[in-house]
């Protein structure tokens, strides 16, 4: 199991936010502030390496978190993925693509819970 996270934030203050919330409930986190820097970084990552969860924006620069996820679902079609977005409408650009989608604002204890329950959700039988 990779209690290990991937924060995707364009937005430089949601993501050290997110981190910090994140790393403080023990959990390792590495970030990205795009999709192509993420993309790049899930690609290099060695099997030990491996990303538990990864936690992104829907609004980023060079791709949408739909974008994102499809490209994603190449690399890894098994890892969770967890989309927080500001809009609601942008839920349904996400059906069949097993995200879970929530709208902002996102408390720290519900973000912990979810990631924490995606992680556990990732781990083999």
């Amino acid at each position: 199991m990779s209690k290990t996270v991937l924060l995707v934030d364009d937005n430089p203050i949601q993501l050290s936010a997110r981190q910090m919330v994140l790393s403080q409930a023990g959990l390792e986190v590495k970030v990205a502030t795009s999709a192509d820097s993420a993309l790049a970084l899930l690609r290099t990552l060695s099997q030990a390496e491996k990303i538990g969860v990864i936690v992104t924006d829907h609004i980023m620069p060079q791709a949408t978190g739909s974008e994102f996820v499809t490209l994603v679902r190449q690399i890894n079609p098994q890892v969770p993925v967890i989309v927080i977005s500001g809009l609601a409408e942008a839920e349904k650009e996400y059906e069949g693509m097993n995200v879970l989608f929530r709208q902002k604002p996102c408390p720290p204890p519900e973000l912990i819970d979810l990631v924490q329950k995606a992680v556990k959700k990732s781990e083999p039988c």
